[in-house]
């Protein structure tokens, strides 16, 4: 039996952040800070109108997906990590987008020559993270994700997973705390490669 990666992708695998607040700019006239680390408090706009709420980030982030993806770029090091780990893993992305948005999320990264299995999410990861694991037979897992929230939410739905915390875009970078949750807070693919595939070779559940 392979062990199982499960991937993240915006912020792990492609860059999205920084390209959001290009779009902002141009299409919206809002201007966005990235080192706030909360999209809801970090736009502006620039005709002095009421700050977006967090409804209003909500609707900016569902025009830039899928519309607005293709100027979504690849995290340096992601594509030739995967490439590696692939030769002794499955490998699963877990997206949270909207269903209609899995189409385009796999053409997507399919362009940039990534070619695994997409599924989409809404809300916590936990629950998909630990159907994920069940369906390929409970192998030794591990979860990448830019995000506190899913690490919490995996640490308490499938606990034996090994669990990376990863934020790839070194202006938000500084402004995010390691996730509690998370076993090691790693930003560079060619640290993370090596951590999982560590992982891997012990084969052991992360509660054992």
């Amino acid at each position: 039996m392979k062990p199982l990666l499960i991937s993240d992708c915006d912020e792990v695998l492609l860059h999205m952040v920084k390209h959001f607040g290009t779009w902002l700019d141009e299409a919206h006239d809002i201007d966005f800070e990235i080192g706030h680390g909360d999209f809801a408090n970090s736009m502006t706009r620039r005709d002095g109108g009421p700050a977006p709420t967090r409804e209003d980030m909500w609707a900016l982030l569902g025009g830039f997906f899928p519309a607005e993806m293709h100027r979504q770029t690849l995290v340096p090091h992601a594509r030739e990590a995967l490439v590696s780990l692939a030769e002794i893993a499955d490998i699963v992305i877990l997206t949270n987008l909207q269903d209609e948005c899995r189409l385009p999320r796999i053409e997507q990264l399919a362009a940039f020559d990534i070619a695994h299995r997409v599924e989409c999410n809404q809300g916590g990861k936990g629950d998909p993270v630990a159907r994920l694991v069940a369906e390929y037979g409970n192998p030794v897992t591990v979860f990448v994700d830019d995000l506190a929230v899913h690490h919490e939410s995996v640490a308490r739905h499938a606990p034996g997973v090994h669990r990376l915390h990863m934020v790839s875009e070194p202006t938000l970078a500084g402004a995010v705390p390691r996730a509690p949750a998370a076993h090691a807070r790693i930003d560079d693919w060619r640290e993370a490669q090596a951590w999982i595939a560590a992982r891997f070779a012990a084969g052991v559940p992360a509660d054992a």
